[in-house]
């Protein structure tokens, strides 16, 4: 059964520019390896095991990622009010006052240090379906914290 990847129209255009860039590289791997090759022995070539392994991991990913964009679906950025889904901006507000923004996108694009997070995270499993000023119990660390939905873009 084949997995169903959600991505915005951003994180897409990303992957297709690492997609490039890896497939570029191919033939500075390939060059690598018949260089390698040359010097004999590869039983005993550490060059040429280096190389044979950059070949794989990047064989590996160029696979993955036609994957993905064989199987995505693009995330709309949504606008004006309403509940919280994939593609939202949430700010939330802390009960110290604090407010906190986070977009909500699939698991392929999540990068918390960015403010990204995934639906399926313990905060977008959360968020998702909740209105304006709907208060949100979330488990961080072991610590349950509240937090209010004061905008949703």
């Amino acid at each position: 059964m084949k997995k169903l990847f959600h991505m915005t129209k951003d994180g897409i255009d990303e992957l297709k520019a690492e997609l490039a860039m890896l497939i570029a590289k191919r033939g500075d791997i390939a060059e690598a390896i018949k260089t390698a090759r040359e010097q004999g022995d590869l039983a005993e070539n550490a060059e040429y095991h280096v190389a044979k392994d950059e070949s794989g991991k990047t064989e590996s990913r160029i696979a993955e990622i036609e994957y993905i964009l064989q199987n995505v679906e693009i995330i709309t950025k949504r606008s004006g009010r309403g509940k919280v889904t994939l593609g939202s901006t949430v700010k939330l507000k802390t009960s110290e006052g604090k407010l906190a923004e986070f977009v909500v996108v699939g698991t392929i694009e999540a990068d918390p240090l960015e403010g990204k997070i995934s639906d399926e995270s313990p905060i977008g499993r959360a968020l998702i379906g909740k209105n304006v000023g709907d208060e949100v119990e979330i488990n961080l660390a072991n610590q349950k914290r509240k937090f209010v939905v004061e905008q949703i873009a």
